[in-house]
């Protein structure tokens, strides 16, 4: 075992050594335009993409005809949903979310309300589960769009979204799932679910930064959106702009394996991630766990400690790499906006870690860090008293 610990993977993942060695030939052998149809270097650097868009599909039960590349799923959900209201004509309409998205769904559906559309933000349960009927209640005759988070990236909380999808699929609205933190963790399928726009970012399973895809469905009921990229007319003129030929070949090599190997893994990491609790909960007292722990990604744990203040905690456990909430707000003072749409309270929410395990992590560094995390809370503990 070496330190730091690395248990952040809600955060990112580090390219997985086999994604690595499928990419490296598009550097510098392979590293055509794929967009240029004059010569074999842009040919295969376009077989590649092609490759890599129906290993994607694959994954997500899409047709590779539905999949466009993107740098990611903060691309990805500006593209759908700034997308999908402009594709509608509409000039004023409602658009329904979710109090716990990220931010990448929910600034760009507060852009949306400053241009006059009605956006509507559900609550959740204390357990941070959305109730479909609340979708079913504020659907109306002029909803545009609705989206819902598959998994949500701090308190690892599934979404129950094949009911959703179901209810929103009785309307004329689209469905659009943030499924960045889901895909390649557990099985997605875009038919099932009934969902007709999707985002993801190959980083959050063992890809790499930097791509990303968004699925719009052409199958049955036909998604309609409008580029926000303007260019070259790239990715059926949904997104304009040279494709990043190796990412995209990482994220289809991650893809694969994440098909091939995701549910043995999933079972593993659920084994580490409640040892990991068991342990925290024998050695203390006045922990709670965010979220429901029945509808949880595998690999994720969010817990609160009362009686100690979030910074020092972050700050006596340095040898290990976890986060107190988003990747993208840890530098705000205010405390995550997904615990305190929980009902957690201020103090108890700044006082919040997550563990985000991985491939990597094992039973002795679970232990360590249960053993780290307990003696600094006891110390601080002390310390306040």
């Amino acid at each position: 075992m070496t330190l730091p610990i690395y248990l952040d993977h809600q955060a990112t993942t580090p390219v997985d050594v086999r994604v690595l060695e499928a990419m490296l030939p598009y550097f510098c052998e392979v590293f055509g335009n794929a967009a240029s149809r004059n010569h074999s270097f842009g040919w295969r650097a376009r077989e590649a993409v092609s490759r890599a868009r129906d290993q994607l599909a694959e994954l997500i039960g899409a047709s590779s005809c539905e999949i466009v590349f993107t740098s990611g799923a903060t691309e990805s959900n500006n593209l759908a949903i700034r997308g999908a209201v402009e594709a509608s004509g509409r000039a004023s309409g409602r658009v329904i979310t979710c109090a716990t998205e990220h931010k990448a769904v929910l600034d760009p559906c507060l852009r949306l309300r400053r241009l006059g559309f009605d956006v509507v933000v559900l609550p959740v349960d204390s357990d941070g589960l959305l109730d479909p009927q609340r979708v079913a209640d504020a659907l109306t005759d002029d909803t545009v769009l609705v989206s819902v988070m598959y998994a949500n990236n701090e308190i690892g909380v599934l979404q129950p979204i094949a009911q959703i999808g179901a209810i929103v699929r009785e309307t004329r609205a689209l469905f659009h799932v943030d499924a960045a933190q889901a895909v390649g963790k557990i099985g997605v399928d875009v038919e099932r679910d009934a969902i007709d726009l999707l985002s993801l970012s190959a980083h959050k399973f063992y890809g790499p930064k930097g791509a990303g895809a968004l699925y719009v469905s052409r199958r049955g009921r036909r998604a309609e959106i409008a580029a926000q990229m303007d260019g070259g007319g790239h990715e059926r003129g949904l997104r304009s702009g040279t494709l990043n030929v190796p990412g995209i070949v990482g994220l289809g090599a991650a893809c694969d394996i994440c098909r091939e190997e995701m549910e043995v893994e999933g079972q593993r990491l659920a084994r580490l991630r409640d040892r990991l609790k068991d342990k925290l909960f024998a050695a203390l007292d006045g922990l709670q766990v965010n979220g429901s722990l029945d509808r949880r990604l595998p690999n994720n744990l969010s817990v609160s400690f009362a009686g100690v203040d979030g910074e020092s905690l972050l700050m006596g456990l340095d040898e290990l790499a976890v986060s107190s909430g988003s990747a993208c707000t840890s530098e705000s003072p205010e405390p995550s906006h997904v615990l305190r749409a929980l009902g957690v309270p201020e103090k108890l929410a700044h006082a919040s870690l997550r563990f985000g395990l991985g491939r990597q992590n094992t039973e002795e560094e679970v232990d360590y860090a249960a053993d780290k995390v307990a003696a600094v809370v006891t110390r601080l503990r002390r310390l306040s008293a």
